[in-house]
């Protein structure tokens, strides 16, 4: 059967993946994205849609490996390990080990910041699209300890991330109603982050992929990629459900998914589907106008139009997709301890929901061309900010397969960096 003939293949519907579709369309490629499932079916639904250039710390930071050892047998923990003898587990905790030192991630806050603040302004800019309305509201991130000590360690991180652009203002238990008088807490102190914003991720998502369908972008949903073919150091065709597809570009966007869609294109691209956890109620009454983090228990509280999400948590489970009810559980108990009013008995629950975040061992995503396959760029393993940097990458990826220089430094996330 001869394979169909596409201008730009785009492998992944999710934030990262329509984001990149959307700016390729506007560099003028013709561009067709095909998913597994559904657009937005992945991990860019339920999260918190968080946009938060104070997160310019990646995931390996350290002292992080430490703490995780004392969380990882714990199933209650914001940092749990499903324990298995998987050589890839071992391998992955070992360089997530060696990469959280100061020095590397001194190396990569720069370029996180950098990324994150971008990626708002382009948020900025697809909310002034016509009829694309996802709900942008920039008030800010609200960081609440119940502990001196994490008060403390939060604001020396927060003066590290100073030296990188990113503001931060300490409020006392008095000053913290000042900020957001919806805001019923228990907490010793709080840091309020003002650059940081959110929206509804899903609504996003599925907006941003309704306008490029509108300029010609075709998605395929359903459709379940097999397979590659390479043949003179290029991907020649994608074997998919729908048949065989040759690309004249090929972006592999597939998040978790990316390791095992990529298994013939020969890359060695190390990453742990992380599962998070969010629980969605009705908005009540009394509800914080301004996204609160759990700190010490690491959840976040985010109020949309009509909704409410808690979210958070870190599951190393491979790719097991199942609910874990003990990890539900421990989200439900962990906000009424920093905000009493928001008790679950006493909302009106929507949906408990589960997705796999794709997690690098050094916390930076893969974004770049690929090595000896000439028509291949990979955007994946971004954890938990894809939808923070979703924008970017994909104005980023159309630089790329423009041939343009992207105005970043990407050393820091190239493909080959583990060989």
């Amino acid at each position: 059967m001869t394979p169909r003939q596409v201008d730009v293949l785009v492998i992944g519907g999710g934030a990262v993946g329509i984001c990149a579709a959307h700016y390729l369309a506007e560099a003028g490629r013709q561009v067709l994205v095909v998913d597994q499932g559904a657009v937005c079916s992945g991990s860019s639904y339920g999260n918190a849609g968080l946009l938060v250039p104070s997160h310019s710390v990646p995931l390996a930071e350290p002292g992080i490996a430490r703490q995780a050892l004392g969380w990882m047998l714990d199933p209650e923990s914001p940092f749990y390990i499903r324990w298995r003898w998987d050589r890839e587990l071992i391998w992955w905790l070992w360089r997530f080990w060696r990469a959280s030192t100061r020095q590397r991630v001194a190396r990569a806050m720069p370029l996180i910041r950098t990324l994150s603040f971008d990626s708002l302004d382009l948020f900025r800019q697809l909310q002034a699209l016509e009829g694309l309305d996802f709900g942008l509201d920039e008030r800010g991130w609200l960081k609440l300890f119940l502990s001196q000590k994490g008060l403390d360690e939060e604001a020396e991180a927060a003066r590290l991330l100073a030296g990188v652009g990113v503001e931060h203002t300490v409020l006392t238990p008095e000053q913290i109603p000042s900020l957001d008088p919806q805001v019923c807490t228990e907490a010793v102190g709080a840091i309020h982050y003002p650059q940081d914003a959110h929206v509804d991720p899903a609504r996003f998502v599925r907006a941003l992929a309704g306008h490029a369908s509108a300029r010609g972008v075709e998605i395929l949903e359903d459709t379940e990629v097999l397979g590659f073919d390479r043949a003179a150091g290029r991907v020649a065709q994608v074997r998919t459900t729908r048949g065989a597809i040759a690309a004249g570009e090929v972006v592999l966007a597939a998040g978790a998914w990316t390791p095992l869609v990529s298994g013939d294109l020969g890359l060695r691209l190390p990453m742990q589907p992380a599962k998070g956890y969010s629980i969605t109620f009705r908005r009540p009454d009394r509800a914080p106008v301004t996204p609160v983090y759990c700190s010490e228990k690491k959840v976040a509280v985010t109020v949309y139009e009509d909704l409410m999400r808690f979210a958070g948590t870190l599951e190393l489970a491979g790719m097991d997709q199942s609910v874990n009810e003990v990890r539900v559980g421990a989200l439900m108990k962990t906000v009424p301890e920093y905000l009493p009013e928001l008790s679950p008995e006493n909302l009106e629950l929507t949906e408990v929901w589960r997705g796999l975040r794709p997690c690098t061992p050094d916390g930076l995503p893969y974004l770049g061309r690929a090595p000896r396959l000439e028509n291949l760029t990979v955007a994946a393993g971004h954890a938990m900010v894809g939808i923070s940097l979703g924008p970017v990458t994909g104005r980023l990826v159309a630089d790329l397969v423009q041939g343009r220089d992207p105005g970043v430094d990407l050393s820091l996330t190239a493909v080959e960096r583990y060989g």
